[in-house]
């Protein structure tokens, strides 16, 4: 009976694999516009800042915390998004994200106050976290032949690189023709639009990976990121040479070494230092292959 059960989900395996390699394209579509909501937020936002800001009577102080708290949980997260994709697989991860992101941008867009909007936005960091490696994972395992690999993430690079374009100009028509209000809520479209396509196209929602969660190295490396991110924060609204800037970049990147350290003698390493050896080995030899 086992080994009939074990031969059964392996017949599902490479089956979802078929699926999600005859639908490859329909996938790359879906990704792109997740991608692409995630991209446009980072940048729709700021054009709506002065608007919002006049309209829930922040200070100009107050203001870069929208930004910044975004920006602290995404980054921060991020290690942990992926790791969490790993454990209760990609495609739940990628709906999660989606749903929570949103939520997120609909409590944003229905703010009262400042405490509120910055709540709505740190949410949203923290879901972008779960959806952004998740989107990468899919798109790597999606297209398993290297030169339509190729193509795919020269797509996803031009989505990501337009998004911000993009996101300069929707802005700027729905701050003046609508609401500052609506650049948090046409991040409900572009998810509706992503998670209906996932769960209709995408198969193979198996976790990759069910080792024990790293608790120590997550502690380090989720401290060692907000650290490194207020730091670079902080130095935008005052300066290099102030003492909280350097305070908070020398701790970050202290935590980050310490994260490293702890890395190569846990048994279930949060981030394997093999996988940076290697991606650091192919990089050369990817050059030394483009200058022949």
């Amino acid at each position: 009976m086992t080994t009939l059960t074990a031969v059964r989900a392996a017949g599902d395996r490479v089956s979802d694999r078929d699926a999600n390699h005859t639908r490859r394209w329909w996938i790359l579509a879906v990704l792109g516009i997740a991608q692409l909501m995630v991209i446009l937020d980072n940048t729709i936002i700021n054009i709506a800042l002065p608007t919002a800001q006049h309209a829930l009577r922040f200070s100009n102080a107050d203001r870069q915390w929208i930004v910044t708290a975004y920006s602290l949980a995404f980054g921060s997260l991020l290690l942990l998004g992926g790791r969490l994709g790993d454990m209760i697989g990609r495609k739940r991860a990628l709906l999660i994200g989606l749903i929570g992101f949103a939520a997120a941008s609909a409590l944003g867009g229905a703010s009262v106050s400042f405490p509120m909007l910055v709540t709505a936005r740190t949410v949203q960091g923290a879901f972008g976290a779960l959806l952004a490696p998740s989107v990468l994972a899919i798109l790597t395992t999606t297209f398993t032949d290297p030169a339509e690999r190729g193509k795919a993430f020269a797509i996803y690079g031009a989505l990501a690189g337009a998004g911000g374009a993009i996101g300069l100009l929707l802005g700027g028509i729905l701050t003046s023709y609508a609401s500052w209000r609506w650049t948090l809520f046409v991040n409900l479209a572009f998810a509706a639009v992503a998670t209906v396509g996932v769960a209709l196209w995408l198969k193979n929602d198996r976790a990759a990976d069910r080792d024990p969660l790293d608790i120590p190295g997550l502690l380090l490396v989720t401290g060692g990121l907000f650290c490194l991110v207020y730091g670079f924060s902080h130095a935008e609204t005052t300066a290099w040479s102030n003492p909280y800037t350097i305070g908070f970049l020398v701790f970050g990147v202290a935590l980050l070494a310490v994260f490293g350290l702890l890395e190569s003698r846990v048994a279930f390493p949060l981030l394997p230092l093999r996988v940076v050896m290697v991606t650091t080995q192919r990089w050369p030899s990817t050059t030394l292959c483009h200058e022949r």
